[in-house]
């Protein structure tokens, strides 16, 4: 089991070519996520806002 992990002597180089790998595909899985969230909680406030000034519009004499 030891020799697997050791991947005759480039192991070094290896396993942390697979964390890599993995850490990335990771974030490539969780950023377009992040960034709808970012997005609709930006589009929710400009609504918010607007809405807000339209009230104001309406509502002066």
């Amino acid at each position: 089991m030891s020799s697997f992990f050791a991947m005759g002597g480039y192991g070094a180089y290896v396993w942390p070519a697979y964390a890599v790998f993995f850490i990335v595909l990771a974030a490539d899985y969780i950023a377009p996520q992040l960034r709808r969230r970012r997005n609709l909680r930006e589009l929710r406030s400009r609504m918010a806002r607007q809405a807000a000034r339209q009230q104001r519009t309406s509502t002066s004499p």
